[in-house]
């Protein structure tokens, strides 16, 4: 039976951790509302952390709700996916989405993330001469 928790060893904590991140960023998955970053990890496992700024997200009702969808998404997918630390940053608009619209956007970016690195199954391009 799989493991569906949430455990603190899923999250980043630490800003060197975060550091790593966008320092090293391997993969990227964007809507107008949010961005993903993530960058292979040595571990087993991935990781998330979320930047929330109150600058997009005024009240902490808000940023709290973000956080609750992207953490629920992502106790769902985190054997489908591959060992990264994944940093999430919302984008300004994110309040007027319902929970549903949020929830179809991380899974869409969870879809996207999926991919082994360096390997893009996307359409095959001729190359050109």
């Amino acid at each position: 039976m799989l493991d569906l928790a949430f455990r603190r060893d899923l999250r980043l904590l630490k800003p060197a951790e975060f550091k790593r991140v966008f320092d090293n960023t391997a993969l990227r998955g964007s809507t107008p509302h949010l961005l993903v970053l993530a960058s292979p990890n040595q571990l087993e496992k991935p990781r998330v952390g979320f930047v929330l700024a109150k600058k997009q997200l005024k009240r902490a009702v808000d940023r709290n709700r973000v956080k609750r969808l992207i953490r629920e998404s992502f106790r769902q997918h985190q054997h489908d996916l591959v060992s990264n630390d994944f940093v999430i940053l919302a984008r300004s608009g994110i309040v007027e989405l319902d929970n549903q619209q949020i929830r179809e956007m991380i899974d869409g970016l969870w879809f996207r993330l999926k991919k082994p690195h360096g390997k893009h199954q996307g359409r095959n391009r001729k190359k050109r001469s």
